[in-house]
């Protein structure tokens, strides 16, 4: 067998195969004897049928199916040996009328060649790194919730601002049945507000449904209906109420302090405010890092120039999908995908340039936090180390579960890299401020 490769630019490449038929007899012969062992055909008793005719019914299957276990097998060999970095993978060109029956075969495969260049973790403009604050409104806010959530309630005759209303929406026309929970705060309009007011248990009140609430999600859940016909309800309903409740909010003392923390985690007021704005400000970072993730990758793809194999990548698109496309779909598929592939051959070309890798130590430690984070949601917050390692040890043994995790930990590691190297400036936010200027 020679391989032999024809560079036609910096992007594209022909390899050149031919095989002889020392290259594969052999392994025909012994699997067609293996055959004729075998062979049920009628007027033959089994082992006896003649090699010739062995030879007529299987032997160009077997041939071309040896030939390409051959093809395979020392492409990739080749490939791998000469360290040629290909996108997609090699593709057989066509030759029309193949003669199989020559005694050497002669095959030939396009290649798409990975481009060459550098990348600059310094960026020239500087990319803005959020830091978000809680501030004092916040955090009051916040309290306020949790007094509200731990707070009791206390049962009323008449329905005021910011109570409890329990009762039963209807309307036959539109199937509307259902019992809920009004929390009279969250009431965007005032007429609904108005008439709410001064009624009793056993009043029937008519409310609009367009514009009921300060989150327009919520009429969904208060309707039971779902949220796409909520959307575009305009209709009245009547709604029945049975029970009507204040909130008394909690008191902030140690109890209340216990319950949220722990014994003796929290010990004022003051420490509450203080790890409130702690814990709302370590999940800020999470939502910090991935804006700043985000923005030095779109850099990266704008400021990163370099020619692509286009050619090449849309045959590869049109020519490998489960279904046939044509060169229009394909076109149009590689276009969509283009940026896709820009930033993973960027990636890589920074992880190859700044040795960045996943040990398994470090994978189980990862997988450890995010168990550890999951358990605290439950109210175990101080597992034992055993008991996490059991754990660690059964979501490692999934191969979709290491992959995630690797990928995700392979992310942190080039966010800590560009934290290190790249041109930020940070900029000092609200919570508030940081949403309407990342999402308008």
């Amino acid at each position: 067998m020679n391989i032999t490769k024809e560079q036609i630019d910096d992007l594209n490449a022909v390899v050149k195969v031919a095989i002889t038929k020392d290259d594969y007899q052999d392994k025909v012969d012994s699997i067609l004897k293996d055959y004729k062992k075998q062979a049920n055909i009628p007027g033959f008793r089994k082992g006896q049928v003649p090699m010739g005719l062995i030879k007529k019914q299987y032997g160009k299957a077997v041939l071309v199916d040896e030939v390409n276990k051959l093809l395979q097998d020392n492409l990739n060999k080749y490939l791998t040996e000469e360290k040629l970095d290909v996108l997609g993978n090699p593709l057989p060109k066509q030759q029309d009328n193949f003669d199989w029956d020559q005694d050497e075969l002669a095959f030939e495969f396009e290649l798409g060649l990975a481009p060459n260049f550098e990348v600059s973790l310094k960026t020239k403009k500087a990319i803005t790194q959020y830091k978000i604050v809680a501030d004092k409104k916040m955090i009051d806010e916040q309290v306020e919730r949790i007094q509200k959530q731990y707070g009791k309630l206390v049962s009323k005759d008449v329905v005021s601002k910011n109570d409890e209303v329990s009762g039963t929406f209807s309307n036959e026309a539109e199937e509307i049945d259902n019992k809920t929970m009004l929390e009279t705060d969250k009431l965007k309009s005032k007429k609904a507000l108005d008439a709410l007011k001064g009624k009793k248990v056993g009043d029937v009140i008519t409310l609009k449904t367009k514009g009921l609430f300060n989150e327009d999600h919520m009429l969904s859940s208060a309707l039971g209906i779902d949220k796409q016909k909520a959307e575009s309800l305009d209709t009245e309903v009547t709604f029945t109420i049975s029970e009507i409740n204040e909130r008394e909010a909690a008191e902030l003392n140690q109890d209340l302090f216990d319950k949220l923390f722990g014994p003796d985690s929290v010990k004022s007021e003051k420490e509450l405010k203080e790890r409130i704005k702690e814990d709302s400000e370590k999940q800020f970072e999470q939502q910090s890092d991935q804006k700043l993730l985000n923005d030095v990758t779109e850099y990266f793809i704008d400021n990163t120039k370099f020619e692509l194999p286009s050619g090449f990548l849309t045959k590869w698109i049109q020519m490998t999908g489960e279904e046939p496309i044509s060169e229009e779909q394909a076109v149009e598929e590689y276009a969509k995908s283009e940026k896709g592939l820009r930033y993973q051959l960027i990636e890589g070309k920074i992880i190859r340039d700044n040795e960045l890798q996943v040990q398994f130590d470090e994978l189980k430690e990862f997988s450890k936090g995010f168990i550890r984070s999951q358990m605290a949601q439950f109210g175990q917050l101080d597992p034992k180390e055993e008991e996490l390692d059991s754990i660690a040890a059964r979501v490692l043994g999934n191969q979709d579960e290491v992959k995630r995790l690797s990928e995700q930990l392979m992310s942190q590691k080039l966010l800590n890299l560009y934290k290190e190297k790249a041109n930020l400036k940070t900029k000092e936010v609200t919570y508030e401020n940081f949403v309407k200027e990342v999402y308008g």
